[in-house]
């Protein structure tokens, strides 16, 4: 469940005429700071920012799923179900049970918490500035 900070942040963002995308920057964001926090745990930096995206379409924030072809069909599904899922009424909505939550904590928690890391997060940006064909500039 996200912050209500993370959530006025986002619609703020969002008022102000901002992509979707950078609304949900709030929600990465967000996070990584519980990772870093030692609430739960992450494998690796994209899967991260997949929680954090899956999160925001969640909560509401109009963030278009992925191309086809640019994920695999099943993240493409699950993308399409938490924007289902943020449009919908909240007051329908159903809760799931405590033993499925309580094995879904333990294992986030279980995930190591330095795929959270300022260098990790670090070589993600690159790599994917490279893959989109950008330069990467090195500080020295």
């Amino acid at each position: 469940m996200p912050e209500k900070a993370t959530v006025n942040a986002a619609n703020r963002k969002l008022a102000e005429g901002k992509s979707p995308s950078t609304a949900a920057g709030e929600f990465v964001r967000e996070e990584i700071k519980h990772i870093r926090q030692g609430k739960h745990g992450a494998r690796s930096p994209q899967q991260a920012i997949a929680i954090g995206l899956s999160e925001a379409r969640r909560a509401g924030i109009p963030l278009e799923p992925p191309a086809p072809g640019k994920t695999s069909p099943a993240t493409r599904e699950k993308a399409m179900r938490d924007l289902q899922k943020g449009r919908t009424n909240p007051s329908t909505h159903r809760e799931g049970t405590s033993k499925r939550g309580r094995a879904r904590l333990a294992a986030m928690q279980r995930e190591p918490e330095d795929s959270a890391s300022h260098t990790a997060l670090s070589q993600q940006a690159t790599g994917a500035a490279r893959s989109r064909g950008q330069t990467v500039h090195r500080g020295q």
